[in-house]
């Protein structure tokens, strides 16, 4: 088993920055693909970033693409998701999850935290 938390949301001003972390505890966390969603109120679970175990490959939903910058540090165990550029529409909860391959659907992770409120006021 490997349990996630993250952690580094709150409340943002339009066009200002958060740093969201992952920390994962348990099972060896470099075996693992490291995925962020998120979810806004009344809508699905959305894909926002992937990146696989090396580091080495990352991939960005439409949305967040040149403002968001997902990273990894196998050493401390711990996912990162850097957020700039913030619009209200980034507005959700997000969540890190880990997966065995790399894929966009949340149904394919096998490990999710408990997710962290971001919201950006206008």
């Amino acid at each position: 088993q490997v349990q996630l938390v993250e952690s580094g949301g709150g409340l943002v001003q339009v066009g200002g920055s958060l740093r969201l972390s992952c920390a994962a505890s348990g099972r060896t966390f470099s075996n693992y693909v490291m995925g962020w969603f998120r979810q806004a109120p009344g809508k699905e679970r959305e894909f926002v970033a992937v990146i696989n175990w090396t580091g080495t490959y990352t991939y960005y939903a439409d949305s967040v693409k040149g403002r968001f910058t997902i990273s990894r540090n196998i050493a401390n165990n711990t996912g990162y998701l850097q957020m700039n550029s913030l619009k209200p529409e980034d507005t959700a909860i997000y969540y890190c999850a880990l997966a065995q391959y790399i894929t966009y659907a949340p149904t394919d992770y096998d490990y999710w935290g408990q997710g962290t409120q971001v919201t950006v006021s206008s």
